[in-house]
C-alpha cells in the first residue's frame, strides 16, 4: 500500500495490480478526488494516509477517508452514528454497514455542485472531534480492537468479508490484534492480514 498522498492521486492506493494502470479506479475519477481533496483542505483537516487512501482528521481523531473503486468515488465518514446528515446524502456502504457513512459520487462534477454541502458536513464531524464525542457504545457479543473497528469502516470490501467470517474466526483476529501494544503495530498487522481476511481464513490457518 502507498504511504505518500500524492501517490494515492497519482497512481492509486498500492493494494491491486491494477495500480498505476491506466485501469486503477483513481484514474477515471481524477478530477473529482482532486475536487472532494480541496473541499476536505478547505475545512481545515489535516491530510494524512492511512490504510492505502487519504485520511483526514481533526483534533487527532479520523474524521473522514476518500476512496475510489471502479463505479463511483466515495467520502466517508468516522463515527457516523452522530451525523444529523440533513441533507440525506450519507448512504449504507453495504448490506452489513451498520449506519450511513458514506457520500457516494458517479458524477465527477457533482462534488463541486454539493461544495458547500460537504464542507458542512465535514465541520460537522470536526465539531464532535473537537468535543470529544463518540457514539454510545453498542453491546456486542465480540469486542474488537479500535484499529480493527476503523479499518473495517474505512474498507467496504474488508468489512464484508469480515463480517462474512465465522465467529471463532472473527474473534481469532480479535485476539491476535489485541495483543499488540502499540496502536500502530496494531494497524500494520491488519495491513498484512487483509488479504487473509478477505480469503475467509481466521487468523491462525495456513494460507495461502
Amino acid at each position: 500500500m502507498i504511504t505518500h498522498i500524492e501517490d494515492f492521486f497519482a497512481k492509486g492506493c498500492g493494494r491491486c495490480d491494477r495500480f498505476d494502470t491506466p485501469d486503477c479506479s483513481t484514474k477515471r475519477w481524477r478530477q473529482g478526488l482532486a475536487d472532494l481533496r480541496r473541499v476536505c483542505i478547505a475545512a481545515g483537516l489535516v491530510e494524512t494516509v492511512k490504510w492505502g487512501h487519504p485520511c483526514y482528521m481533526h483534533a487527532d481523531r479520523n474524521v473522514a477517508i476518500i476512496g475510489a473503486f471502479r463505479d463511483d468515488f466515495r467520502l466517508s465518514f468516522f463515527h457516523p452514528a452522530l451525523m444529523k446528515d440533513p441533507e440525506g446524502l450519507l448512504e449504507k456502504q453495504g448490506p452489513n454497514t451498520q449506519h450511513a457513512d458514506c457520500i457516494r459520487f458517479t458524477d465527477d462534477a457533482r462534488v463541486t455542485q454539493l461544495g458547500p454541502i460537504i464542507l458542512a458536513y465535514l465541520r460537522e464531524a470536526m465539531g464532535y472531534a473537537e468535543a470529544g464525542i463518540t457514539p454510545p457504545k453498542v453491546e456486542r457479543a465480540l469486542e474488537l480492537p479500535d484499529a480493527l473497528t476503523e479499518a473495517l469502516a474505512a474498507d467496504p470490501e474488508l468489512s464484508e468479508a469480515f463480517d462474512a467470517l465465522t465467529p471463532g474466526r472473527q474473534k481469532s483476529y480479535a485476539i491476535h490484534l489485541s495483543a499488540a501494544k502499540k496502536p500502530e503495530t496494531r494497524v500494520a498487522r491488519i495491513a498484512k492480514l487483509r488479504d487473509k481476511i478477505i480469503a475467509g481464513k481466521g487468523a491462525l490457518e495456513r494460507w495461502p
